[in-house]
């Protein structure tokens, strides 16, 4: 997979999630109105009571419209200084809307039922479980963004399957591969459990854990299996999964017999994913070339990743190194 791809399916994770959260921010209000003042509170003074209120239409589109304005910004600037942007992309995109989700459910939360907008009740414990779940997500971005760099262009060996380490030197390799279909995939199954969840934290309905559990899990498995990173070290071969790299598979150079490159399709091994079958276990993010080990016990486990070659001839270099020492 192409690192113009990889950009494609960062690209549209990230314009699924700027216009679910702009979904939330303008319907949440729209959706409680029957059990909303006229004007509802906005701002809470230091003794804790309302000081400050808005249209229900204007509570509606201001926090929607901050949203826009900040998440286009962030893409702007983000185009123009590159790849090196993705962590604090990340981290700004994430943490920004949650923030403004948490404080838009908070709002209507506080407004619900009463008749008077200054009859609303007390914000601070949402205003601190929001400050949380906002520092955590802008921490889960940043991780999120630094793994989705591209890798720098590598060099392919120029033949054989064992590569040629001068002694002294150290060799890295590392490849990742991402599904866009399956980002995408992940967010959709996502969406029901983050609009039951918003919905109970607003107060409009009581925790749908029926609803919640089942399709926040299904999000994360796809999630999980959406993109794949393989590394090649002394230390042997890493294979981790989804953005935040794990869960993760790890074989030393010792418990490798051989490494090598092949080319593998989703019919060969039976579709997409994670996949087990007759072949041993297959990663299958996208049709094309795999690296493939042979460990010494188990059998055979490939991943889709790009440079397969030179991960192989790295690798078999190490496993050379290592039965000549022994």
């Amino acid at each position: 997979m192409t690192d113009r791809t990889k950009r494609n399916g960062a690209r549209w994770g990230a314009a699924t999630w700027v216009a679910g959260v702009t979904a939330v921010l303008a319907a949440l209000p729209v959706a409680a109105s029957g059990r909303l003042p006229e004007r509802l509170a906005t701002h809470w003074g230091d003794g804790g009571s309302p000081d400050d209120s808005m249209p229900l239409w204007a509570a509606a589109s201001f926090p929607a419209l901050i949203w826009a304005v900040l998440a286009l910004s962030v893409t702007f600037a983000g185009r123009r200084a590159g790849d090196a942007s993705g962590a604090w992309v990340g981290a700004s995109l994430l943490s920004g809307g949650v923030l403004l989700t948490g404080a838009q459910a908070s709002i209507v939360r506080a407004n619900l039922d009463r008749a008077d907008w200054r009859h609303a009740g007390p914000v601070g414990v949402a205003v601190a479980i929001t400050a949380a779940a906002t520092v955590a997500a802008a921490v889960l971005g940043w991780l999120a963004g630094r793994r989705a760099v591209p890798a720098a262009a590598p060099v392919r060996p120029a033949a054989g399957d064992v590569m040629e380490i001068p002694p002294g030197q150290r060799r890295v390799w590392l490849s990742r591969t991402s599904n866009p279909w399956l980002h995408l995939t992940a967010a959709l199954m996502g969406l029901p459990a983050a609009a039951a969840a918003v919905a109970a934290a607003a107060g409009l309905t009581g925790p749908r854990w029926e609803l919640i559990v089942p399709f926040a899990v299904a999000s994360l498995a796809v999630l999980a299996c959406s993109s794949v990173r393989a590394r090649v070290t002394e230390a042997g071969l890493e294979v981790s999964f989804g953005p935040l790299g794990r869960p993760a598979r790890r074989w030393a150079p010792g418990d490798i017999v051989s490494a090598r490159a092949e080319t593998r399709t989703p019919a060969q091994v039976g579709g997409w994913g994670y996949r087990l079958g007759g072949r041993g276990t297959t990663v299958m993010l996208r049709a094309g070339e795999c690296l493939v080990i042979h460990p010494r016990k188990g059998s055979e486990f490939a991943v889709s990743v790009d440079d397969a070659e030179r991960g192989a001839a790295l690798l078999n270099a190490l496993c050379a190194q290592q039965r000549s020492s022994t």
